[in-house]
């Protein structure tokens, strides 16, 4: 019993430590989504206007009663974006508008409101949140204005205008809702962004003045046949003082040549630190002389023997052979990859991109390298964009080499594919498929750590090859659909290969749907909160309601990530591990490392095929909670054991310390009734044998 009482025990400080410790993981996901702003009132005229109505499902239901105007739009279209300032002070003019001249503030329910005059409300329905409500209301191009009355659409206009086009168009509604009401020609109009306009009709003299303001300025306007527009500045990368390499040997180093060569020169490096005893390095020494021959004129190549440099290799952070750093002046990263021939020739050949700086790109140039890299990050700039932001930019490269392509562009289609309206603007293409840098502001742009922390989690290919140097970055805090190819098949793999990306594409899709719809959700709850307490008239309530931060870090996902494995060079691995041998076909399978379990039947019990249709079906059963399939361990009998006490305490933290805490009381009581059903069994013993219970006493 003391043994099964020290494991429930041990088993509830496991659950404990779980239940309080905050995972990493958790941490990590705090800062992949962004907290939402809270809209705030505006004032136009000295009145505070509400923040626009953003329509949501119910459209439909909304526009039902009165004169609407509703403007489609996509937060990622540049033109939307243009239109937003114009568009929102539209609202502003029209919602503090009174048809009845008057000091006196009014809202929207109000007699001498513009609202309840005109029965006429402005509004705005988000597309890329609300794609089908769009789709039902005939929307296919952004932004798109209608005006509804009673649910029917009236009028429509597509594309951008100007405020005075707009406001013709809306004063020719009004006026049919109340004939005679409008003032002919038109209201006085505010500039766009402006916080008033001037009350009352324009005199002769201002009217003359205007027209000669617009005059002058449309005479400045004009383009001269001489004047051209300023240019961004594109900084030319330092040039190599000397022939790179032109002997095409690895160059020994000692302390003195490499501070004359590599530390007070901006020239790249590519420098192996070994020890002469080191059975790796020796191993590894006519590969790294191949590769320094192909360098030849292109890149410096040279070696370090830590036996003769011992100070050198210390201050160089060597703690062990062989360590392979690529320098450029004070700078430096480490090659992690794998040390055959090919790797290190692609490895140098990238490093020599480095040197040349970084290519700037039109649309034709960056569609040709899509045919070749899988991730390609691209910094968007314009004439604006200074030499301090191009200097963080370059910090960026040496971080990159070996692992994504970084290139730059103010090439205006380029800006219309990817929807770039601001400018500096950092983004990673994934095999077609655009991820942004979400901070824009100069400060966040040139911070050059944030950025490349953010790089570090996008730089994988959405599908890639899971070799030794990137295993841990692809297989650590997710479950990983891996598939198990054989290269030698080429018609087979390349079908296979297809097939997992559409499927990983697939599920990206899926789960940025689902983040939409948990964030509408969370929207739609603030809303019925903000209108649940203007209906009691709680001004308290209301507030508490506006500022609430709507923070989809709260929402825990599964993340799911998507990688192939060459099943022939991986073979002993793949079979040890999973018990999978390529010859045998081949197979998908999903692997949760943190847990050390994995999956590879279906729901039906069949092998994971290479098919679209297989891994996205059991990856839906796999990420439920629980699994609807089995998982297999990929580990001993105790590790196994320890990794499930370690799972179930994780993900049921309260129900483990309660089965704990109930296993030691159990045992409590077990132990203390055999200790109390002892002393009666020795009581009847002795009063039954012992002549003290019913025996004859003389």
């Amino acid at each position: 019993m003391r043994s099964i009482f020290y494991s429930l025990l041990w088993l509830a400080t496991i659950a404990t430590s779980l239940a309080i410790e905050p995972r990493a993981s958790d941490k990590a996901a705090d800062d992949d989504w962004e907290a939402e702003d809270v809209v705030p009132d505006t004032i136009f005229n000295g009145q505070t206007v509400p923040p626009m109505k953003e329509l949501s499902t119910d459209v439909g239901k909304e526009i039902s009663h009165g004169n609407w105007l509703v403007e489609y739009y996509s937060p990622v279209c540049p033109h939307c974006m243009r239109m937003k300032p114009i568009y929102q002070t539209l609202y502003e003019f029209y919602y503090t508008s009174k048809p009845i001249t008057t000091s006196q503030e009014t809202d929207e329910d109000g007699l001498n409101s513009f609202t309840r005059w005109y029965d006429y409300k402005i509004a705005k329905v988000d597309c890329l949140a609300f794609r089908d409500v769009c789709s039902d209301h005939g929307i296919n191009n952004y932004p798109s204005f209608v005006q509804y009355k009673d649910g029917k659409e009236v009028s429509k206009k597509v594309g951008e205008h100007d405020l005075k086009t707009l406001s013709d168009w809306v004063e020719e509604t009004l006026e049919t809702i109340k004939p005679g009401s409008r003032v002919q020609g038109g209201p006085k109009l505010p500039k766009v962004g402006a916080n008033s306009v001037e009350t009352g009709p324009e005199t002769e003299g201002e009217a003359k003045e205007k027209e000669a303001e617009s005059a002058k300025e449309s005479t400045a306007a004009a383009p001269s046949k001489t004047s051209e527009p300023t240019k961004a500045a594109k900084p030319t990368p330092a040039k190599p003082t000397s022939t790179p390499n032109a002997s095409g040997v690895s160059l020994p180093l000692d302390a003195e040549k490499f501070q004359e060569l590599v530390t007070n020169t901006l020239d790249p490096w590519f420098i192996k630190f070994y020890a002469p005893w080191c059975h790796h390095c020796q191993a590894m020494r006519p590969n790294w002389e191949h590769m320094a021959r192909e360098m030849q004129g292109k890149l410096n190549v040279g070696e370090v023997d830590c036996d003769a440099n011992g100070r050198l290799c210390k201050d160089a952070g060597v703690k062990g052979y062989p360590t392979i750093l690529f320098f450029r002046g004070g700078e430096r990263t480490e090659y992690n990859g794998m040390r055959g021939l090919g790797d290190f020739i692609d490895y140098a050949n990238n490093a020599v991109a480095v040197g040349e700086g970084i290519q700037d790109v039109d649309l034709a140039q960056f569609k040709k390298m899509e045919e070749t890299e899988e991730v390609i990050f691209v910094y968007f700039y314009d004439h604006a964009t200074t030499s301090e932001d191009f200097q963080a930019l370059d910090r960026l490269t040496l971080s990159l080499v070996g692992k994504a392509k970084l290139v730059k562009t103010n090439d205006e289609k380029m800006s219309e594919r990817f929807k770039i309206s601001t400018w500096p603007r950092m983004m990673v293409s994934r095999d077609g498929k655009p991820t942004y840098y979400g901070p824009r502001t100069p400060k966040e742009m040139r911070d050059s750590r944030k950025m490349l922390t953010w790089m570090k989690s996008v730089w994988t290919p959405i599908v890639p090859e899971l070799k030794s140097d990137n295993a841990r970055e692809i297989m650590d805090g997710k479950m990983v659909v891996l598939a198990i190819l054989d290269r030698q098949n080429a018609d087979a793999f390349v079908e296979a290969k297809r097939e997992l990306k559409n499927a990983a594409l697939e599920w990206i899709d899926k789960e940025d749907q689902t983040y939409q719809l948990e964030r509408q959700e969370l929207r739609d709850a603030k809303q019925l909160r903000i209108e649940e307490a203007e209906d009691r008239g709680d001004q308290r309530a209301l507030r508490d309601a506006k500022a609430t931060r709507i923070d989809m870090s709260d929402i825990k996902r599964k993340q799911v990530g998507f990688a192939w494995v060459d099943g022939v060079f991986w073979e002993r691995w793949l079979r040890t591990t999973f018990g999978i041998d390529v010859k045998d076909g081949e197979r998908v399978v999903i692997n949760d490392e943190d847990n050390h379990r994995y999956w590879d039947t279906t729901i039906n019990g069949e092998s994971i095929r290479p098919s679209r249709s297989s891994i996205l079906d059991t990856v839906k059963e796999v990420t439920k909670t629980p699994s609807s399939i089995a998982p297999k361990s990929s580990s001993g009998t105790f590790a196994s054991m320890y990794y499930f006490i370690r799972h179930f305490g994780t993900n049921h933290p309260f129900l483990a310390i309660g089965l704990a805490l109930a296993g030691i009381a159990v045992s409590f009581m077990l132990k203390k009734r055999r200790r109390s059903g002892g002393y009666l069994q020795l009581g009847e013993k002795d009063g039954l044998l012992g002549g003290n219970g019913f025996g004859k006493h003389d």
